[in-house]
């Protein structure tokens, strides 16, 4: 920005430093104002980056709706593991502006009669296959109400049977993010497909669930959200046998990895709020020979 000759003449280097400063400020605010109105679409795909179908799907979305700002979640999802992509949006949902509009495509079950549906939430809209991949993440937010896809208008001519990403999902998301109602894509259902990984259950003395994941450093992250605990009155310091597969051990709930000894198995919450079963420093899916979908199961352990 070049600087006036004026403003030295007439206030000096101070006043010239405020204005540039206000100058820049009411910029800012305005880039800020635009970028506000723009809509968010999030891509969370099993597609990998070798092909050309994430591009084709932001090129669609462009095309219809070229103020969108899209942006992508992952397209590392573990192939065809609805499980896992449920488990990543789980997790990224909760930090993206009220409206944005999530579309994810993990979809072994293309081309069938499963159904392509728009789910509205307090805070997001979700679009993609009925095919539980949004389980997790309406159990975080909320439901308010769900569509079927079937308006053909706001689809692609001659949609593929094996790409509905690029072909029904990209435009939906796109008409989305330039106004078009929910209500206008199909009609209202009011059932979604509901998968045995987020139905934890407590059953006596003690709560039953599953492997949801297992990350890099051997955690093995579990579909059981904190709260189940309270069933339990459990703070922190509280022993739990977990047991998963053929192994059990005791171990302490902790905040944190560190507040046990290095080599020792603690239970944490996780960032997700889900409970995750670790070694300080090792790796508890080793020790339980455990793998995505292992049954555990979690028991308080009473003082004698």
């Amino acid at each position: 920005m070049p600087f006036d000759q004026r403003n030295f003449e007439i206030g000096g280097l101070d006043q010239v430093i405020i204005i540039l400063i206000n100058k820049y400020e009411v910029k800012g605010a305005g880039e800020r104002r635009r970028l506000e109105h723009r809509p968010i679409i999030t891509l969370l795909t099993d597609f990998g980056a070798h092909d050309a179908y994430v591009s084709s799907m932001k090129g669609v979305i462009l095309g219809l709706c070229p103020t969108a700002v899209i942006v992508d979640i992952s397209h590392e999802v573990h192939k065809f593991d609805v499980r896992h992509g449920a488990f990543l949006l789980h997790q990224a949902v909760p930090y993206f502006p009220k409206g944005t509009i999530h579309t994810v495509v993990v979809d072994p079950g293309v081309g069938t009669e499963r159904r392509r549906i728009i789910v509205e939430g307090p805070h997001s809209l979700f679009v993609g296959p009925d095919n539980g991949v949004f389980a997790l993440a309406i159990q975080r937010e909320g439901f308010v109400k769900a569509v079927e896809i079937t308006e053909k208008k706001f689809m692609l001519p001659n949609p593929s049977p094996t790409f509905d990403g690029r072909d029904i999902f990209a435009p939906v998301s796109a008409h989305l993010a330039c106004g078009v109602k929910v209500e206008e894509f199909g009609p209202i259902i009011f059932r979604l497909a509901t998968p045995p990984y987020s139905r934890p259950t407590i059953q006596k003395d003690k709560i039953v669930g599953e492997v949801l994941a297992i990350d890099d450093f051997g955690n093995i992250i579990t579909n059981i959200p904190y709260r189940l605990l309270h069933a339990f009155k459990a703070d922190e310091g509280a022993l739990f046998r977990v047991t998963v597969n053929a192994t059990s051990e005791t171990m302490k709930l902790s905040r944190t990895y560190g507040n046990v000894p290095i080599g020792t198995s603690v239970l944490v919450v996780g960032s997700s709020n889900f409970l995750e079963v670790s070694i300080n420093q090792g790796s508890s899916s080793n020790l339980f020979q455990a793998d995505v979908g292992s049954k555990i199961e979690l028991a308080p352990v009473t003082s004698p």
